[in-house]
């Protein structure tokens, strides 16, 4: 069923339900995670406490971000309608749930809050945001549609999830909390780890997705390399992340607590070669389950890290 004006107000938590699957859920919620973190990691590196202004500014990043997010994707889906009838039928685009019209209207909408509220919450946030939408907007859209070439595709999402919203949300945060543009030690540190961490997400993400890509000649790593290869890369690099991060906390980090920092990224290595054992890379539905285990570790760092600044 596709959305007039009548049906979206007799139907409303239809409507939503779609808008919710639209906006990619996995990414909204890291999206909202990577806000929230970094607020936190800027309070507790400057012993500044949460105030109702500080909490308005994040509120204002956080809408920012997600209008961003929504765009990006939302943008994606618009130019792989075909592709995702065969990779995923159930996205609203592809199963008829939005028509085109629609989803555009969506995206515009989006994208045009995003920019309106980050240029009126300061130079950083619009900064991150105008750079975010720009990538995200060459990533799927014509005539450039850099998703067509491996390394440029990772390269889009390893940018704007790994560089463009850690640093620039943080200098958002400095500049907005102490007046100045400064970017810590443990921000440079999580950046590192999100930047190789997402190298991890963005060549495995098109694993599930074998069948479509090929059909439309979307050349991926999958199909360069094979699908058995991408995942132990995929694990290798997951596993370099919480092996360096560990070496990190045995050096010893200021303003973390270092057992915590070394005993959580154990468990999550731990988790990580136990999960990998079992994968059945002949069957779609383990495939996609494995990369979504995948989000939640990173998930997972952008909760514990910053507790890490204030245990």
């Amino acid at each position: 069923m596709s959305f007039s004006s009548s049906s979206l107000i007799l139907h409303p938590s239809s409507f939503i339900k779609s808008l919710w699957k639209f906006s990619r859920p996995h990414t909204i919620i890291g999206t909202s995670l990577s806000v929230l973190a970094l607020y936190f990691i800027a309070l507790g590196t400057t012993n500044i406490p949460i105030s109702p202004s500080n909490i308005k500014q994040m509120l204002a990043v956080w809408i920012a971000c997600l209008c961003g997010n929504i765009y990006i994707v939302g943008l994606n889906q618009l130019t792989d309608v075909e592709i995702d009838r065969i990779n995923k039928p159930h996205l609203p685009v592809a199963s008829g749930a939005f028509t085109i019209k629609q989803g555009w209207g969506i995206v515009a909408v989006m994208g045009l809050i995003a920019i309106a509220i980050s240029a009126f919450s300061g130079t950083w946030l619009l900064a991150t945001v105008a750079v975010s939408l720009i990538i995200g907007t060459a990533y799927s859209l014509p005539p450039i549609r850099l998703k067509q070439f491996p390394f440029f595709a990772a390269f889009c999402i390893l940018t704007v999830r790994g560089i463009v919203v850690n640093l620039g949300l943080f200098l958002h945060y400095s500049q907005r909390f102490q007046g100045q543009e400064v970017i810590n030690a443990d921000v440079w540190l999580l950046t590192l780890f999100i930047l190789l961490f997402t190298i991890a997400i963005a060549i495995f993400k098109d694993v599930p997705d074998l069948e479509g890509d090929k059909k439309y000649n979307i050349a991926t790593f999958s199909l360069i390399l094979g699908k058995t290869r991408v995942f132990q890369i995929t694990c290798g690099v997951i596993a370099i992340c919480y092996l360096g991060m560990i070496a990190a906390g045995i050096i010893g980090l200021d303003g973390i607590n270092s057992s915590f920092f070394v005993i959580y990224h154990l468990v999550l290595l731990s988790l990580l070669l136990w999960r990998s054992e079992d994968v059945n890379l002949e069957e779609k539905n383990a495939i996609a389950s494995f990369y979504q285990f995948i989000w939640k570790l990173f998930f997972l760092e952008y909760i514990l890290f910053p507790l890490a600044c204030f245990v």
